[in-house]
């Protein structure tokens, strides 16, 4: 969308508006790059350390709990039948019933006990959405009364000054003042082997960083690649051409040389 609104140009409103239109998308990804990773450190994450670690104890402990009970109440059928098991053995087995019975509501209490913090949390990440909605809807009222401001301009612009853009390079118009003879006025044949004339050398820039394309017309690129640039957009955005590719990448991640 950025090329092809750079491609209309500026007397384009339309390609004004597109270019408006791609910064504003760009303003969308990063608002939920900033959700996304909120939500992570402030929800999942603490979600994730009570699933495997804080549930996984105690259902452990449970389990101890119930082979063991399983064990004493054995041991103490078998002596009440008749059974010669030593005295110390069936005590034993009492303690570490105990002991898992301990453990097992020392954990369920600990659980139940943080709910205010798994309150928070919930909390958090309603915060977090409310925050994302909110400044979605910041950058898109932006960009609809930008949009507006466009359309009452291109409404209020004379027809005359709508030209369509011209592909091809105007002509020096001479004329001989001794004969008035204008037939070289324009070329009367275009010669379309002949050589194209060289241009002087494009400035160029050194990539900092790797850049990955992930829109239309981007141009991606890795540390270190030496790209030719066409045009700087603006401060923030260079338009460029790398290996036979051309496309635009921000600023930021280049340095000129």
């Amino acid at each position: 969308m950025l090329k092809n609104g750079r491609e209309l140009g500026e007397d384009s409103m339309f390609g004004t508006a597109m270019v408006e239109m791609e910064e504003s998308l760009r303003q969308l990804s990063e608002v939920k790059d900033a959700f996304d990773l909120n939500v992570r450190q402030n929800f999942l994450d603490p979600l994730d350390h009570l699933k495997n670690k804080d549930l996984k104890e105690i259902n452990h402990h449970r389990k101890n709990l119930q082979g063991r009970r399983l064990d004493f109440d054995y041991k103490k059928k078998k002596q009440a039948k008749g059974s010669t098991i030593p005295e110390e053995e069936i005590q034993f087995a009492e303690e570490k019933f105990h002991e898992s019975q301990e453990l097992a509501e020392n954990g369920m209490r600990n659980l139940l006990e943080s709910d205010v913090e798994q309150v928070l949390q919930l909390q958090a990440l309603a915060e977090a959405q409310l925050e994302y909605h909110k400044q979605s809807a910041e950058v898109l009222e932006s960009l609809l009364s930008t949009l507006n401001e466009r359309v009452e301009e291109a409404g209020s612009r004379p027809k005359s000054e709508r030209k369509p853009r011209s592909t091809f390079n105007s002509y020096s118009t001479k004329r001989d003042s001794s004969d008035g003879d204008d037939t070289d006025a324009y070329p009367s044949t275009v010669d379309y082997n002949a050589p194209v004339p060289v241009t002087a050398t494009k400035e160029r820039c050194k990539a900092l960083y790797d850049f990955e394309a992930e829109n239309e017309g981007e141009l991606g690129f890795q540390e270190g690649d030496i790209i030719s640039i066409v045009s700087k957009i603006d401060e923030n955005w260079i338009d460029g051409e790398l290996n036979g590719h051309t496309g635009y990448f921000p600023a930021n991640y280049v340095e000129i040389i």
